[in-house]
């Protein structure tokens, strides 16, 4: 085992140990008051995650991406809101790295890689989702500086984040019109900035929640969108297949009745399948190879797969499992959420017939 690999089994090592004895005994709690998890964060920010894919030269882990699905991965099996904390985050990072100025990166990257600089992602607009060309928010040029115009919503961590990435038209007459659209960086104390009111979520609680150089961000949240989905998926499967051993019924224990093993066999399978997909959509970014096909089939697949296991799981646990006493209805709540954000699982179907069309032109 080369220096490297060796890095990377202490970094998951460490992730493991931290999911297993801080988080997993307090997320429940934290979840039902949708409560942000300051001291978990802190933990976080402790063990250097802020700063997991920043390069070590701006004080970052300078951690492949490979890796950085494996930490999320883990992540999630404690509590997928924490993974929240971190994707647009390093997001944003990415960004920069690959398309800001040697002064923003100086300015910006060692401070995020620090966890003292928070960013959040502004993209969705009350009447634009999916179709990002229809914003309406606009960057007018005034001397050094943009004034923006407009509104955002659905802000992972909008309240505890000290830079914004804004998702802008500076040219709103462009023709097409994803050719005016641009990404700016917005500090929290920018005059005129408000964050209003916080919007009620089925799950993903105790979080608040140019076009080119974000769609190429996008493959790096969509990895991670498909390592939450793994993650929270292999957690509702460790839950179901732990009560399929104690659970006993008709004389011996659930796991051992054929119907039980069926689930858990396909369970089992999907989550591997997602796994392999996930890893090899990081392993391509980790090329410095174009993914964006490859990680909307993971994100596809592994969110679809990890809503089918978390509703399994609670099957499998029967009356059990849909009471707050155990964990796996936090599991089939929050899969829904993969499903939706970076894009919907429809909007995926497209972008990838649309490239595979491409890729095997006649």
């Amino acid at each position: 085992m080369d220096d490297r690999q060796q890095l990377t089994q202490q970094v998951l090592d460490t992730v493991r140990r931290f999911v297993e004895r801080e988080v997993m005994p307090v997320a429940s709690r934290y979840e039902h008051a949708d409560e942000y998890p300051q001291p978990l964060v802190e933990r976080m920010k402790e063990l250097g995650l802020f700063g997991a894919t920043i390069p070590l030269e701006y004080g970052g882990l300078g951690l492949d991406y490979s890796t950085y699905s494996m930490i999320v991965e883990e992540l999630c099996r404690g509590w997928m809101s924490l993974s929240g904390v971190l994707n647009t985050h390093l997001m944003f990072a990415y960004v920069l790295g690959a398309h800001g100025t040697r002064e923003q990166k100086e300015r910006y990257l060692p401070a995020m890689a620090r966890g003292e600089h928070r960013a959040a992602l502004c993209l969705t607009e009350p009447h634009a989702g999916s179709d990002t060309q229809r914003i309406r928010t606009t960057a007018r040029r005034q001397g050094d500086h943009y004034v923006v115009n407009g509104s955002k919503m659905f802000i992972t961590n909008a309240r505890t984040a000290t830079i914004y990435s804004l998702v802008v038209k500076t040219d709103p007459s462009a023709d097409p019109p994803h050719k005016g659209i641009s990404l700016l960086a917005a500090e929290k104390d920018a005059p005129g900035l408000t964050i209003g009111r916080d919007i009620d979520k089925l799950g993903y609680k105790g979080i608040e929640r140019g076009l080119q150089q974000v769609l190429s961000g996008l493959e790096v949240g969509r990895i991670n969108i498909a390592s939450r989905a793994v993650g929270v998926a292999q957690a509702a499967f460790e839950d179901a297949i732990r009560y399929a051993q104690q659970r006993t019924a008709f004389g011996k224990p659930i796991c051992e009745h054929q119907a039980i093993q069926l689930k858990l066999a396909d369970m089992a399978t999907k989550i591997e399948a997602a796994r392999l997909l996930t890893r090899r959509a990081a392993a391509m970014k980790d090329r410095g190879e174009r993914c964006d096909l490859e990680a909307g089939m993971a994100k596809l697949f592994a969110s679809e797969a990890c809503q089918e296991v978390s509703l399994e799981a609670m099957r499998v646990l029967g009356g059990y499992g849909y009471t707050k006493e155990f964990r796996v209805e936090r599991y089939y709540r929050d899969a829904p959420l993969m499903i939706i954000g970076e894009g919907t699982n429809e909007i995926q179907r497209l972008v990838i017939a649309r490239s595979l069309v491409q890729r095997y032109k006649i």
